[in-house]
């Protein structure tokens, strides 16, 4: 233990783990929900967006969301989540990641799968307020990876920060390109590949001597923008040292307060090094949850709840 028999069952149509991804995405009706934004002034002068929604009740507890790549916090599945959340008490950061929320942010970096020190500087921020004595991180795919590195890289971290809950998560980098590259996610490989290749060429603009149209010709995939973007934009050789240093399992085995990995067998997206059921056998704060199905990000019970979105918020008032 702690292995997690999950009990999710969908309806047949959405045991189809390329429908059940592609209709969460884009076709489940976006959930109502009143968000208010905050711009976080970054050390290095650069920013990012914080979407807040609150509980109707004066909460001191927040969970800080973060989103999968090339998300934001208007994502169907941010705004479901954070409904529930707000349902049961907690408030909620949204939080967009640079360069995600609508604008192009100011530094050659942007956000990638490792990059925990602009998470850092988001929970500083909410610690500063002094209204919160329980914080939650929640994280759907990069985000979880994201999540996960922060709370295993680092010796200690705020004592508010109690639970969290990692989705769909790509515990190894290098495996899920690779799933990424089989040919039956030919969809999700291109769409994230369009919006990457959209946002080198508009930051082409501030930084000629950093991004030439002739590196701009070579991204011709997902690895390719991680070599000539990715990489050397966060200080890594190249795309496989970015893999390596970021992917989240080998930190797993240092997280210190209770983590659940919900990621569903059938997820195209995700490697076998995603279910990691020994270690989490051997760990008394890693909790595994591996249903058989729900593809990435598409754990669907009704538009309204989703399984990813009770589960969660069980596991956070257990």
């Amino acid at each position: 233990m702690p292995l997690v028999s999950s009990k999710f069952e969908p309806s047949i149509i959405f045991r189809n783990a390329h429908f059940a991804t592609i209709y969460s995405a884009k076709l489940r009706p976006s959930p109502k929900l009143m968000q208010q934004r905050e711009r976080l002034q970054l050390p290095d002068g650069d920013f990012m967006d914080i979407d807040w929604s609150f509980s109707e009740k004066n909460s001191r507890k927040v969970a800080i969301m973060l989103h999968g790549l090339e998300g934001n916090a208007q994502r169907t599945y941010m705004k479901g989540q954070a409904k529930i959340l707000n349902q049961n008490g907690w408030d909620v950061a949204a939080v967009n990641f640079r360069g995600c929320s609508g604008e192009t942010n100011l530094s050659y970096q942007s956000y990638n799968a490792g990059k925990t020190d602009d998470l850092e500087a988001v929970i500083n921020s909410i610690l500063i307020k002094d209204k919160y004595g329980e914080i939650a991180l929640v994280g759907f795919s990069l985000g979880g990876n994201l999540l996960l590195k922060y709370l295993g890289e680092r010796e200690s971290f705020p004592k508010e920060i109690k639970k969290a809950v990692a989705i769909s998560t790509p515990l190894s980098l290098k495996g899920s390109l690779e799933s990424l590259n089989e040919f039956s996610n030919w969809v999700y490989r291109n769409s994230f590949l369009i919006n990457l290749r959209k946002k080198y060429k508009t930051k082409m603009k501030d930084f000629p001597e950093k991004m030439t149209a002739s590196d701009y010709k070579k991204i011709t995939s997902l690895l390719e923008f991680d070599n000539v973007y990715t990489a050397p934009a966060h200080g890594f050789k190249d795309a496989f040292d970015y893999y390596e240093k970021n992917s989240s399992l080998q930190f797993l085995p240092k997280i210190k307060i209770p983590v659940l990995v919900l990621n569903a067998e059938n997820d195209s997206f995700l490697s076998s090094e995603c279910y990691p059921t020994d270690l989490a056998s051997k760990m008394k704060n890693l909790f595994l949850e591996t249903p058989k199905y729900g593809g990435h990000v598409g754990f669907h019970q009704t538009n309204k709840l989703y399984y990813s979105e009770k589960r969660t918020m069980q596991f956070l008032n257990e």
